[in-house]
């Protein structure tokens, strides 16, 4: 699942469009859409939006030996 897919699954479960949560990051539904579309979120740009909407986004590689490398 690529992050465009990962927003609207979540916008879905939030029962939210992808322009309303555009407007909650404080930034235009078009401009929103456009990052989404060419791939542009940053990991520090997913943890945002999951604490305006109030959940976790976690992100880490976990090694053969079952440790985690968070970011």
């Amino acid at each position: 699942m690529n992050v465009e897919e990962q927003v609207k699954t979540l916008c879905l479960k939030l029962g939210i469009s992808v322009s309303e949560l555009a407007r909650r990051c404080g930034v235009s539904p078009q401009a929103f859409s456009q990052k989404m579309k060419r791939n542009k979120f940053t990991v520090d740009d997913l943890k945002q939006i999951a604490k305006i909407v109030n959940c976790e986004y976690k992100t880490s590689f976990i090694l053969e030996n079952g440790e985690t490398v968070d970011y």
